[in-house]
């Protein structure tokens, strides 16, 4: 509680300190209490987490609907060894043979432009005509054309890979980072980065022997 002193003189010109009890208007804090408790009050409102239902796509039909032929799977090793192979691995038919390759543009970008060369210069071509001022289109334009390329080039039964990229346990972020990015460069229309299986394990094992070998 605030006091206040006031001086007062009394008899023979003497001053003589008088206390009184001082008073603290509290309704500005009351409104601002008010306007604090809005505030959190909306903030914890608009900040609830938001649940957003993935229906997953079914494992048997997915699998019936893989065309096994347009499959690259790019297998990721150690000290920067690059494999691939084309199809699937089918335990009623022999293990495929993987071919090594790297990260040079003669390397797996190389194989990648090949398979994927339609839609590669489809994307290219528009991208080149932007970049001339042959074609105006806005930016939104643009993604909604290349996606819509890439979904129908997913569609085509001739159409470009469909790439697995197979990090191993001995691989490294990089050697990801930069599979990912040769994605983006040669315009593969879709890719997914998925486990190794344990027969694939094994042809690395082989391959890395008879390499270094």
């Amino acid at each position: 509680m605030a006091e206040i002193i006031e001086q007062d003189k009394g008899g023979g010109g003497k001053k003589r300190a008088k206390k009184s009890p001082g008073h603290i208007d509290m309704t500005p804090m009351v409104d601002l209490i008010c306007l604090l408790l809005t505030f959190f009050i909306l903030t914890a409102a608009f900040n609830k987490p938001k649940i957003m239902t993935i229906n997953m796509p079914d494992k048997q039909a997915s699998e019936q609907n893989v065309i096994k032929d347009r499959m690259l799977n790019i297998l990721l090793a150690e000290n920067g060894k690059v494999f691939y192979y084309m199809g699937m691995i089918d335990n009623d038919q022999p293990l495929p043979t993987l071919i090594e390759s790297d990260y040079s543009k003669d390397g797996i970008r190389r194989v990648l432009l090949e398979k994927n060369r339609n839609l590669f210069t489809t994307i290219a071509e528009y991208n080149e005509a932007r970049l001339t001022g042959q074609n105006k289109d806005a930016d939104s334009t643009t993604v909604r054309k290349i996606r819509e390329w890439k979904t129908e080039d997913y569609n085509n039964p001739s159409g470009g890979p469909i790439v697995l990229i197979k990090p191993d346990a001995k691989s490294t972020y990089k050697d990801l980072v930069n599979m990912v990015n040769e994605m983006a460069i040669t315009n593969v229309g879709v890719y997914a980065i998925v486990d190794v299986a344990p027969q694939e394990k094994e042809l690395m094992a082989k391959a890395i022997g008879t390499v270094s070998n």
